[in-house]
């Protein structure tokens, strides 16, 4: 079977991410929006493969300047199914 990676975003408010509630609910809205993103490549998201990154303009090189709200949720699954092979991850897109 052939696998790939996949990112999934979600977007919040800085001030809030040191609560933990707050934050597992941006992380699951990053691997829901993954989960769409195979959906509409036509692969699936292979269980428990998700890992969540978190960046906020205060503690990042990255540039944030267009992420709305500043803080930025990133979920890297696995996904497997057809053409899976020839999706990668990498830096800030899907390719």
């Amino acid at each position: 079977m052939e696998t790939g990676t996949l990112f999934g975003w979600a977007f919040g408010d800085p001030a809030r991410e040191n609560d933990g509630g707050y934050m597992a609910g941006l992380e699951k809205e990053a691997l829901d929006n993954a989960t769409q993103t195979a959906k509409a490549r036509g692969v699936t998201v292979v269980e428990g493969s998700e890992v969540f990154t978190s960046l906020s303009a205060n503690d990042s090189l990255v540039e944030l300047d267009h992420a709305p709200g500043k803080l930025v949720v990133r979920c890297t699954v696995h996904v497997e199914g057809p053409g899976a092979g020839k999706l990668h991850a990498e830096g800030p897109m899907n390719g």
